[in-house]
């Protein structure tokens, strides 16, 4: 299957840097939306086609500006601090069927990553809050075969290209989860490619975790996807989640501060 890679910059050449070299998309249309730290310069020299919007419109405005220049069918949206030491992009691709895809992520230490979540809003939602050892259907990132989900972070995910199309209303945090829960609505699902694995190291761009943002986006997403009701439970389920890991440390505090915070400020 031929496919295409898009990706979105935000002062991220060195990152690129690392992801290219493992890179082999027959096509690579890139769009920078930083100020300009030499990344779409390396990526014109790698042959991509590449524009530049330093106003910086928002990940899914970038995004879907890029869709309009890819000519492939299938097309893989990846952020730049990914790595594709193991060669998986091309496999990924081919299994490609109406719906959106996406591989495991992997931290930089070979663990696996929180990429994969189950449809939230749900009374299983609570499930990883209340007991120790969660089944796989609660926490199916950690499922050992291929399986559908609820949504999958955007770091990495593969769809028909004409099927991708991020609502340009959020500018950063959450539209990943809105674009799953938009093709959900659609009747195609979220497929979770368990074999076939990614390192993803992550958050380069973000100079603070946002976490009142990213709360108050995922509130906002699945009120618009899901209903109220589908809202209010999942803020409650985020709260009860933080809770439970505040002992870990400071940023899981933080977490729960801003899941209270939404969940009282949306009665």
């Amino acid at each position: 299957m031929s496919w295409a890679a898009v990706i979105v910059l935000h002062r991220s050449r060195a990152e690129l840097a690392r992801l290219l070299p493992t890179l082999d998309a027959p096509q690579l249309v890139v769009v920078d939306v930083g100020p300009d730290d030499g990344g779409a310069q390396l990526a014109r020299d790698h042959g991509a086609h590449v524009l530049e919007r330093r106003d910086n419109p928002g990940f899914g405005a970038a995004n879907n500006l890029a869709l309009t220049h890819v000519t492939q069918p299938v097309t893989v949206l990846l952020n730049a601090d990914t790595i594709d030491s193991r060669r998986v992009l091309p496999e990924l691709a081919r299994r490609v069927t109406p719906g959106l895809h996406a591989p495991r992520l992997l931290n930089a230490d070979g663990s696996v990553q929180r990429s994969a979540h189950p449809l939230p809003g749900t009374l299983g939602a609570f499930i990883p809050a209340l007991l120790p050892f969660s089944p796989v259907r609660a926490e199916p990132y950690r499922s050992a075969t291929p399986r559908t989900v609820g949504w999958a972070i955007a770091a990495c995910l593969a769809a028909p290209t004409h099927l991708i199309r991020f609502d340009e209303r959020i500018h950063l945090f959450a539209e990943d989860m809105d674009l799953c829960l938009q093709a959900r609505a659609n009747g195609l699902r979220t497929y979770l490619h368990s074999d076939l694995a990614l390192t993803h190291t992550g958050g380069h761009s973000i100079d603070a975790e946002p976490f009142e943002q990213l709360a108050r986006n995922r509130h906002d997403v699945i009120e618009r996807r899901l209903g109220h009701r589908a809202a209010r439970r999942d803020d409650a389920a985020q709260v009860l989640t933080f809770a439970s890991r505040t002992i870990k440390g400071r940023r899981e505090r933080q977490q729960l501060a801003a899941a209270l915070k939404v969940l009282r400020t949306t009665s």
